[in-house]
């Protein structure tokens, strides 16, 4: 194994890049880019890819820039934060043979002050958010994942906030599960502040058990998914 852990290095130099956002600063800095983060988000996702095989066998887990790993430059075109640094780390397992941004993963962000921790998809543009309104028309898909959602809020994970107002004209309003139609994403995470454990392998033991406690739901997310022909679907980010 690997991965020993997070470095302190690299939560200092998140620290930095917040206040000296530029391709300049960072250039001149890369080397503990370099050392700090990219190395250590390596040997993360060959450890935790390696241990999510437990859960899903075929998960993807590629340790290079434009697989697991994000890259840390912003496309600005379609962001409004305008900086062009990312101050924000993002770490990507998806599930199946469509592309990274478009399937079910266990996913976390880390910077400076805190880690996000994830499994679902975070983001349906408009092709796949018509896939999940269609999949939940059948009555024992929507149960079965107001049944998970309500087992994973008791377990105290958070859940996304419903995105619409008014239920689709081709749902009833009246039914218990109509609630589910106001989402325009699906999935569950939970949020903590930077702590020893983020800087010790123990940190695998902790995300593993919550990326198994919300394996149902990623499992509901990859059928809704793969229920209809999505691998051609513009990207979604998470």
């Amino acid at each position: 194994m690997e991965f020993k852990g997070f470095t302190k290095e690299g939560i200092d130099f998140l620290k930095e890049l917040k206040d000296n956002n530029s391709k300049e600063w960072f250039l001149n800095h890369r080397y503990v880019w370099e050392r700090s983060i990219l190395e250590p988000n390596r040997e993360f996702v060959k450890d935790m890819g390696e241990t999510l095989q437990i859960l899903v066998p075929t998960i993807n887990a590629l340790p290079k820039v434009g697989g697991s790993l994000f890259r840390i430059y912003r496309d600005t075109r379609f962001s409004k934060d305008k900086t062009p640094m990312k101050s924000k780390i993002g770490l990507l397992f998806w599930q199946g043979t469509s592309h990274r941004m478009q399937s079910s993963s266990f996913y976390m962000h880390y910077d400076e002050n805190e880690y996000f921790v994830a499994a679902g998809i975070r983001n349906f543009k408009p092709p796949l958010l018509k896939v999940y309104r269609e999949y939940i028309k059948d009555e024992k898909n929507r149960e079965t994942l107001h049944v998970e959602l309500e087992k994973l809020k008791d377990l105290g994970y958070l859940l996304p906030e419903p995105r619409y107002k008014r239920v689709p004209k081709d749902f009833d309003e009246n039914d218990k599960y109509s609630y589910l139609s106001l989402f325009g994403a699906m999935y569950a995470y939970k949020i903590f502040n930077i702590d020893d454990i983020f800087f010790t392998q123990k940190l695998l033991d902790r995300l593993f058990q919550i990326y198994n406690d919300m394996l149902e739901l990623q499992n509901w997310v990859y059928e809704m998914q793969e229920s209809s022909n999505t691998k051609n679907l513009p990207s979604v980010t998470f």
